[in-house]
């Protein structure tokens, strides 16, 4: 029976290791800064403020997804993709970076792309500084839009739908509703950052 979205839902929310229970963890976090947000502020409980935190919790959820199988030191995957950017780039220059500067420090671009994944994750979950958090999740889809755009059995459109998901939360940062970055906005938190 081919693999259907509750099916791999289930397997995803229920494997025994350590970044289910983070992502549990990040799912609690998001429900208890939605629900003290629903509580303590009428004008947060309506449809549209629901909604921007259903969606951006599901963003972040994907960016988190997404962020598995690039945990270092596991290479491989992200070096086979690299290898079809440098291949297949849009602008030829940024295949030449891919090339000569990136597969061949795979070790500490690895890293760093698994880190900016999470970020973006983390931040879009909680609503936490998620302007930056769509402006990094903008940057690394353009990325992704611009370096696999002709890549063998690849539409470049999917990317280009995260671009512009990512650019709608740089504009209107989604963490103001039911996020962390309502508190930080009102200085009810000790970080400060661009909301």
């Amino acid at each position: 029976m081919p693999p259907n979205p509750l099916a791999d839902l289930a397997v995803f929310l229920s494997k025994p290791a350590w970044f289910t229970i983070a992502f549990w963890l990040l799912l609690a976090a998001s429900a208890a800064l939605a629900w003290r947000a629903w509580c303590s502020d009428p004008a947060q409980r309506n449809a549209r403020m629901l909604g921007l935190w259903l969606l951006r919790l599901i963003l972040g959820a994907m960016w988190w997804q997404q962020s598995l199988w690039k945990i270092p030191p596991n290479e491989a995957g992200l070096l086979y993709w690299m290898g079809q950017m440098a291949a297949h780039a849009a602008i030829p220059v940024q295949g030449w970076l891919v090339k000569t500067v990136v597969i061949p420090h795979i070790a500490i671009f690895g890293p760093l792309v698994y880190a900016t994944e999470v970020a973006i994750g983390v931040s879009l979950m909680l609503g936490l500084c998620s302007r930056a958090g769509a402006a990094l999740g903008a940057g690394m889809a353009i990325n992704l839009w611009l370096g696999l755009y002709s890549a063998p059995g690849e539409w470049p459109w999917t990317y280009g739908f995260l671009v512009l998901l990512q650019l709608l939360f740089l504009i209107d940062p989604p963490g103001r509703a039911l996020g962390a970055d309502l508190w930080l906005r009102r200085g009810g938190g000790v970080l400060r950052c661009a909301t």
